[in-house]
């Protein structure tokens, strides 16, 4: 058990937090939200005893056990199993004991070192770490090599493996998800919900809170508030509480029609009846959530595009990899490349005009040959079309993203461009690439030096960039707002096309809901790779997978992805005897004939009596909604207006189990 009591903490003379008065039960999964800079990080350097409270206590158990991730992962020559590995002191100190033991010929300090390894089981170490680092992405031939060969990004995940090898009664999680893929968050996901002890994790990916903490805390305006369940939990009470508060509805009724304008627009795609069907399940957990959406202060939008060509681009035959340099006498190749860190090409591309390249040319193979990594991918892209790549750790997303971009030149077949083409491209490297010392109006202004310096104050005022911090250096900019300010530079140029490879790695739970609201409205075409689920959800309305070498159209969603994940490489093929099929007679096709229209019959009624009671449900939620808005409602019992939101809660859940239905129904009905 963890306690604090009147605890408060100040980083300079700011207040960070204040007569905080909490205890954390053993086995809990905690998420800890807030905004950027409301103190979640200090309260884990609090927890880690790096910081001291300046009021009140914090009691912790003497001998518990904690475990973290650290920031920082020197350039060792370590291999990367054995760094993992080092993540259980104990274990990597008997290991030392049992090593100096066998150099003096100790027999006896052998003896205690094999004792006390087989009580830390540590004779399988070894396969536990092997399993972290696979399941992190690590591929087996990387397991070997030195931690100094590895990018900053996989020196992360080094330190996450190191983190969860060690034992402990206590694990605390710093943004865990950035820098992995969405197959990494899946396993990370599972991992966390098998731990034993208690979690604290930071996070901004709402799917994945919501996959693995029990209990949310909540931080805001020096105060931390404890609920009960997932973060979708949390905003449900959270909106009450507001509710409660609200005296005009107003604002709550513009967003809840502006949820309902995204089920009307899916729900009429019959043709993609599982996206829609993912859609709605999204939207629905965030139903009745509109006061916390309202609160969020943060909003910004994509200017409409000037043009918008239908036929905007497109990949025929193409491959695409690296034209490799050759290699200097005797250096080893590293480990880039495997996450989607690709080189990148250093020759700026014209993106108006079609490349195309025979894939024998010789031209391109030089040095060491070229390193193909998507073959023969055929992919078209039309105005509106909104598509997220889906694809397992390395698969090669980001390679395909930097093909359509042009940065990358095709190894051969032909890239299509329209002439009005505009691409707003934003890589995980976006960030990173900012000029230092130079403030958000340099930036700015080095894109439209014509420009008269009030708007562009006025466009940086739309981005959260107000007043002195227009000219505030990015040098002290967090991670969250170098990267709204990479959107705000992006948004400028009014592209027609976006093309987004992780671009919420560093952006917290409002900007990425910010985030997801202005790609919806966004009037030109996208293409999204991103491990937030919630994201890919709200905002693709198809989806393409990278795997094995090649691109093609995913029939699926999300949850469809995650079993092929799980069952990727995993399911037996079919036998030729398996695939052979008995011959049928006419009269058993004939009985079967009659059995498929009588399935069709009683689903066409079953699907005509979810369409009434459907309209019935909506007719009672407008009844209640229009109770609940009315001030009066508020000043009789709780326990009256507690059985009016009870009922909402029912009412929507049974509307989306028949919709969800329905829409199964509707899919069988067109196969």
């Amino acid at each position: 058990m963890i306690a604090f009591r009147h605890f408060a903490l100040r980083r300079g003379s700011r207040l960070l937090l204040s007569d905080i008065d909490l205890v954390i039960q053993s086995g809990w999964r905690l998420g800890v939200i807030g905004r950027n800079g409301c103190g979640k990080s200090s309260l884990f350097a609090a927890l880690q005893g790096q910081l001291e409270a300046d009021a009140g206590e914090l009691d912790m158990p003497s001998r518990l056990r904690l475990a973290s991730v650290a920031q920082e992962t020197p350039a060792l020559p370590d291999p990367a199993i054995e760094y993992v590995m080092g993540g259980d002191v104990e274990l990597a100190a008997a290991l030392r004991d049992e090593f100096d033991a066998q150099a003096r010929g100790d027999t006896e300090a052998m003896a205690r070192a094999h004792h006390r390894i087989e009580e830390l089981h540590g004779y399988d170490a070894r396969a536990r770490a092997g399993r972290l680092l696979h399941g992190l992405g690590f591929s087996p031939e990387t397991h070997e090599l030195a931690v100094r060969e590895f990018s900053g990004g996989w020196r992360v995940r080094l330190n996450l493996a190191r983190a969860l090898m060690a034992p402990s009664e206590l694990l605390l999680l710093d943004e865990p998800t950035n820098h992995l893929d969405l197959d990494a968050v899946l396993w990370l996901e599972e991992w966390l919900r098998r731990y034993q002890g208690t979690l604290l994790v930071i996070s901004h990916d709402r799917e994945f809170l919501d996959g693995v903490i029990t209990h949310t805390l909540h931080l805001n305006e020096g105060r931390a508030k404890l609920y009960t369940g997932n973060y979708s939990a949390f905003e449900l009470q959270r909106a009450e509480q507001l509710r409660l508060q609200q005296i005009a509805h107003e604002r709550e009724q513009v967003e809840r029609a502006h949820l309902q304008s995204f089920i009307d627009r899916f729900k009429a795609k019959a043709s993609k009846a599982k996206q829609a069907q993912s859609r709605m399940k999204r939207l629905e957990k965030m139903a009745g959530t509109e006061a916390v959406r309202a609160e969020r202060p943060f909003r910004f939008q994509f200017a409409v595009p000037e043009r918008v060509p239908d036929s905007m681009l497109q990949l025929e035959e193409i491959q695409a990899g690296y034209a490799l340099p050759p290699l200097p006498s005797g250096e080893r190749a590293g480990v880039r490349g495997q996450s989607g860190d690709e080189p990148a090409s250093e020759r700026g591309v014209d993106i108006n005009h079609r490349e195309s390249v025979p894939s024998s040319q010789p031209s391109l193979q030089r040095g060491e040959g070229a390193k193909i990594v998507l073959s023969d991918v055929r992919f078209r892209l039309e105005a509106g079309e909104r598509i997220g790549l889906l694809g397992p750790n390395g698969a090669g997303k980001s390679t395909m993203v930097k093909t359509l971009v042009g940065e990358l030149p095709a190894l051969g077949g032909e890239r299509k461009a329209h002439k009005d083409l505009k691409i707003g491209y934003f890589a995980q490297h976006t960030v990173e690439s900012l000029r230092e010392g130079a403030s958000p109006f340099d930036h700015l202004q080095d894109k439209a030096p014509g420009v008269s310096a009030q708007v562009l104050r006025d466009f940086l005022g739309n981005w959260n960039f107000a007043g002195d911090r227009a000219f505030e250096s990015v040098d002290g900019f967090s991670g969250g707002e170098r990267a709204r300010l990479a959107l705000a530079l992006i948004a400028w140029e009014k592209p027609n096309l976006l093309l987004l490879d992780e671009p919420t790695n560093h952006l917290d739970l409002d900007m990425r809901e910010a985030l997801a609201d202005a790609l919806a409205d966004f009037d030109g075409a996208l293409v999204l790779v991103s491990h937030d689920r919630h994201l890919l959800g709200m905002v693709c309305d198809s989806f393409w997978r990278v795997a094995d070498g090649k691109v093609e159209p995913f029939d699926g969603d999300l949850d469809d992805y995650a079993r092929w994940l799980r069952a990727r490489g995993g399911a037996p093929k079919k036998t030729a005897e398996a695939d052979a099929k008995p011959v049928e007679s006419a009269a058993d096709r004939r009985r079967a004939a009659a059995a498929q229209r009588e399935n069709e019959k009683t689903t066409r009624q079953r699907v005509k009596k979810i369409e009434t009671r459907v309209a019935a449900i909506d007719a009672d939620l407008t009844a209640l909604e229009q109770k609940l808005a009315d001030p009066e409602t508020y000043n009789g019992s709780t326990a009256e207006l507690m059985k009016l939101g009870q009922r909402q809660a029912e009412l929507r859940k049974e509307k989306d189990t028949l919709e969800a239905e329905w829409l199964e129904l509707y899919e069988l009905l067109e196969a």
